[in-house]
């Protein structure tokens, strides 16, 4: 079993926001794969189904962004997923609008999200899908970029970056995270 969680802000208010591309990117997953995100379980929103014959639960934590450890934590220990099959649906401000980078693991490269995912997790072992949000300009401070609403260009670029995120996806679960690697990292 896989947990897919997409990282956010829950409420209107962060609808649209750079912070919540992990959620944009789970709503996406669960429409292409016709699985309901409704059920309200452990502090998120859950939706379970199957994925290329896997059976996974997609996950939007409503603990905002620097608790989200706290729910994703409690479903994998409750579901008895391993890090290595918990996948995070994140936005990076480290790229460009529209960037998408897989890794197998790392550090929380100072998104409050993954710090708290880590230290719930108990490990920096666990799979991520960086979207790019846009690159923090200099003299703007980080909060209000991350909570700024995407628009213009940047907002078609994620967009267009969060279309891709199902078939990212289905080769994460199907055929393991270096086919989704080569296929996506370093495109443009």
């Amino acid at each position: 079993m896989y947990i897919i969680a997409g990282l956010g802000n829950p409420g209107l208010r962060y609808k649209n926001t750079r912070h919540n591309a992990g959620f944009e990117a789970v709503d996406r997953v669960a429409k292409v794969y016709n699985i309901r995100i409704k059920k309200k379980e452990k502090k998120a929103l859950t939706g379970s189904g199957v994925i290329e014959g896997q059976k996974v639960l997609l996950v939007k934590p409503q603990t905002y962004m620097n608790r989200s450890g706290d729910a994703v934590g409690e479903l994998a220990a409750y579901y008895g997923v391993s890090p290595e099959n918990v996948i995070v649906l994140v936005d990076d401000v480290m790229q460009d609008a529209g960037g998408l980078r897989i890794k197998r693991s790392g550090s929380a490269g100072g998104h409050n999200g993954l710090k708290s995912l880590i230290a719930c997790l108990g490990t920096e072992g666990f799979p991520r899908v960086r979207i790019g949000v846009g690159k923090l300009p200099p003299g703007v401070d980080m909060v209000g970029h991350v909570l700024g609403h995407l628009r213009g260009e940047d907002k078609k670029k994620v967009t267009e970056t969060v279309l891709k995120v199902p078939d990212v996806i289905g080769l994460m679960v199907s055929g393991g995270i270096d086919n989704a690697m080569n296929k996506y990292n370093g495109k443009k």
